[in-house]
């Protein structure tokens, strides 16, 4: 059972456990219960759950390239951050090893040639736009 508050239009804007004042007993697996839970509180709206986790993996990818180019080292971070970034790459290279595969895999298969734009390896475009302030 949890126990809702609504604001004065009817839409849920807390659930809790215990009573509090002002709410309104609902089952667990109401569906509006539901829908707040999971972040699901009108069309094209985010839950934070969601967005943290897009914006946990931006700083995992933003901390690959760091390392990729040398700007931190993974012995820089907290032995704490160190496990936690081992544990995602681990789980993530789990996942990627039973995705589906798009391509035909064993002998004489071939991946899709990409036409890539001329300037894509050139070390100028590789840095930063010039106004960017030096943060290093």
């Amino acid at each position: 059972m949890h126990y809702v508050v609504r604001d004065p239009q009817g839409a849920i804007v807390s659930v809790h456990r215990d009573q509090v004042a002002d709410s309104e007993a609902l089952p667990s697996n109401h569906p509006e219960v539901q829908a707040f839970i999971q972040g699901e509180q009108g069309e094209g709206a985010l839950s934070f759950a969601r967005m943290d986790a897009g914006l946990v993996r931006v700083l995992e990818d933003l901390i690959d390239v760091l390392i990729r180019r040398g700007v931190l080292r993974i012995t820089d971070l907290p032995t704490e951050a160190q496990a936690k970034l081992f544990d995602r790459k681990h789980f993530r290279s789990g996942q990627q090893a039973h995705a589906l595969s798009l391509y035909e895999e064993g002998e004489g298969a071939s991946l899709p040639t990409l036409a890539v734009h001329p300037n894509v390896g050139n070390p100028e475009d590789q840095l930063p736009p010039k106004d960017w302030p030096d943060l290093l």
